[in-house]
């Protein structure tokens, strides 16, 4: 386990009673631990001639930005509805407390274009199906999804039926 991993602090009952919410700001407050963390996600996709980094609102956006600057990729965000000017494709998706929408631009990527997702967390796994689903109708090629944590216990992985592989930078 790398040091970064100590950093992640555990918040009982947030957002919701029941929920234990992995709060990753420790990480990103901390200069060599975040730089630790992106190069844990960069890692498994360094020389994979990625175009595009598309990473989930809103911590995604945070992690998928640093790390489409270190996979020499651009970063295009994926958010929640009404906040994307223009023509846009959205998904409704259940998550473990509740459900909801995202939206991408319609042309944020040319098709064929080889495409990372991006998300903080992986829990039951609806937020990036929902993701995935955006992506391939605009029919870019998924190369894989990458995230910082995965909550293994909550089967998420499953839900992943993209051909690409699915990889955390840490399973919890």
């Amino acid at each position: 386990m790398s040091d970064w991993t100590r950093l992640i602090r555990d918040v009982a009952d947030f957002p919701k009673p029941g929920i234990v919410f992995k709060d990753i700001t420790p990480v990103l407050a901390d200069a060599v631990g975040f730089a630790a963390a992106i190069d844990a996600m960069a890692a498994p996709w360094r020389g994979q001639a990625i175009d595009a980094v598309i990473a989930i609102e809103a911590r995604g956006f945070i992690l998928g930005a640093a790390l489409a600057q270190a996979l020499g990729a651009g970063f295009v965000p994926v958010r929640k509805p009404g906040k994307l000017p223009g023509r846009v494709l959205s998904q409704t998706y259940a998550l473990e407390y509740g459900q909801d929408t995202l939206e991408l631009h319609a042309e944020a990527v040319p098709a064929g274009a080889r495409v990372l997702l991006v998300d903080d967390v992986l829990a039951t796994g609806g937020t990036l199906e929902a993701a995935r689903a955006l992506v391939e109708r605009l029919d870019a090629s998924i190369v894989g999804a990458m995230v910082l944590i995965e909550l293994a216990a909550l089967g998420g992985r499953g839900r992943w039926n993209g051909s690409a592989p699915l990889k955390a930078a840490l399973t919890a």
